[in-house]
């Protein structure tokens, strides 16, 4: 296999373009052979933005006898499933929750005729989207079905970004991309730098994996919550289900425990149980919109509209005592939503379709934050310090998604009008004074962080930017123990993806919930 890196070619580029390049390299090939690797947009430089790819050239012939470092042989590394183990299973293997790290270990146990239970304590992504809606249009939330619980977890109603500073040479990454590829989502997601699927894709990309769960012989169970670990002798047995007020003993001695960074009464419940977590950091802050335009024009200068991706950004600074503030889970073309799971509590995230098409950019503009500012002790010491910020956000609202415009966050302030900047939200709004809301070094931090940001993007700290709060669930506040065969010190439990604290995103969690899936093949043989 060659592979050849580093072929620039301009925005109006076509496929031909891409080709002379290859042959202009020395290599001769067929078109059907050649198959992008890595695609991305160079666009440091305005006067001079360019496309970067790396593509790979089966059965090509290198023809030039320079060298070359751009170009190099490199093996063939399909992924491959493990070795099935020895040990008889004596119950299926159980999976909590279906988001992509559960939905991604139930697949590869299913695919390997492990017959996994999959178990969600939301609805069906249809029923759940129907739920969401609703909540955005009326205020009544369904506590079990909303932008947190369901099918597809907290990365359905986001925009589906699958980009991921994991390294893996086990070809698990390739698999999820091409596995979300062969579901629906864009193909180029198998090579863009910064993939993402979208929304609206997402959801149904979600229900062609749940299809294929089900056609490879695995099981869901919807509306399902575990309610209790069956914990005997320092090894799980088995779960307690509630369904529609009925609760049933499910036995399982194999227990994925995929819950998601928000599922907070299962977090107490594990306590209670005495299954070792701990509180870990996180980032806390707002939502901020500015014009996508305006975006546009600083990171890509003049080059006429459609020719060149809707443009993101990524920053990152420093605030108050060193803090980190950045950006986070940045929605090109998107919309700004109700993110909240509990009653009396309101969280905000970001959301865009896969067109990116709306007028406004929005991101997440957080301030890390650590054990030590929560103001109590023990694992779930983080859950209370979001639980409190949500408090205010939910009351300072009015129980709408309370907003407050840049400059008037900078003077303490309650906005009375937009200017500028016109919102773009998924759920009702309410002008307020966030900084009651966050606490005031994170204030302060965002303060100074969004001056720091302005002076790399022109305009990015202009007074009518929009602020809404609070941005809370950026990652879980807590780490539930596990080893380095992904176990906790309780026998047969695997703690697994964000959640767990294990991942930070749609591909990192998928890739998490693959690995422990492979853990349980190795041991064990299929269940058919």
């Amino acid at each position: 296999m060659i592979q050849i890196s580093n072929i620039k070619l301009p925005p109006e580029h076509t496929e031909e373009d891409l080709y002379r390049q290859i042959r202009n390299h020395g290599v001769r090939f067929r078109p059907e052979n050649v198959t992008i690797i890595k695609k991305s947009l160079d666009a440091r430089k305005k006067q001079n933005l360019h496309y970067l790819y790396t593509v790979q050239v089966k059965d090509g012939t290198v023809t030039a006898h320079k060298k070359n470092a751009d170009i190099r042989e490199v093996p063939e590394q399909p992924y491959e499933f493990p070795v099935p183990g020895t040990e008889k299973l004596k119950f299926r293997p159980v999976v909590i929750g279906a988001g992509p790290a559960g939905l991604f270990a139930a697949l590869w146990l299913a695919k390997r005729g492990y017959a996994p239970i999959l178990i969600e304590r939301g609805a069906p992504v249809e029923e759940r989207a129907m739920d969401v809606q609703t909540f955005w249009n009326s205020g009544r939330l369904n506590p079990e079905s909303n932008v947190q619980f369901g099918e597809g977890g907290a990365g359905t109603f986001s925009d589906g970004k699958l980009n991921t500073q994991v390294k893996d040479v086990s070809g698990r990454i390739r698999m999820v991309l091409q596995t979300f590829a062969d579901a629906g989502a864009d193909p180029s997601i198998r090579y863009w730098y910064k993939p993402h699927i979208g929304t609206d894709v997402l959801r149904a990309v979600v229900s062609n994996i749940r299809s294929q769960i089900f056609s490879f012989g695995g099981e869901i169970l919807f509306h399902t919550c575990m309610r209790e670990l069956v914990i005997r002798d320092g090894q799980v047995r088995g779960v307690i289900l509630e369904k529609n007020g009925t609760r049933e003993t499910l036995e399982a001695e194999q227990v994925i425990l995929a819950i998601g960074h928000s599922a907070r009464d299962t977090f107490q419940m594990l306590q209670k149980q005495q299954v070792p977590m701990s509180a870990k950091a996180f980032a806390v802050g707002v939502r901020a919109e500015h014009p996508q335009e305006m975006i546009q024009q600083a990171q890509y200068g003049d080059w006429p509209d459609g020719l060149l991706p809707v443009a993101d950004y990524k920053v990152t600074g420093r605030g108050v005592n060193g803090r980190g503030v950045y950006s986070f889970c940045m929605c090109p073309g998107g919309q700004v939503v109700n993110a909240s799971s509990e009653e009396g509590l309101l969280a905000v995230n970001g959301m865009s379709n896969h067109a990116r098409d709306g007028r406004n950019a929005n991101s997440a503009l957080i301030v890390a934050v650590n054990p030590s500012d929560y103001p109590g002790e023990g694992p779930l010491a983080g859950i209370a310090f979001q639980r409190e910020l949500e408090r205010r956000a939910f009351l300072s609202g009015e129980g709408r998604i309370p907003v407050q415009l840049f400059g008037d966050f900078k003077e303490n302030r309650r906005s009375a009008a937009y200017r500028g900047v016109l919102p773009d939200h998924c759920g009702g709004d309410s002008f307020a004074n966030l900084r009651a809301v966050l606490p005031e070094e994170v204030s302060q931090s965002l303060i100074l962080g969004m001056e720091q940001f302005g002076g790399r993007i022109p305009g990015f700290d202009r007074p009518d930017v929009i602020f809404s709060g609070v941005e809370s669930r950026t990652s879980s506040p807590v780490r539930i123990e596990r080893d380095e065969h992904y176990e906790s010190p309780v026998c047969g439990l695997f703690p697994c993806g964000e959640g767990a604290g294990y991942a930070g995103g749609i591909t990192s969690a998928a890739v998490d919930g693959i690995k422990i899936a492979e853990e349980i093949m190795r041991r064990f043989r299929s269940w058919t």
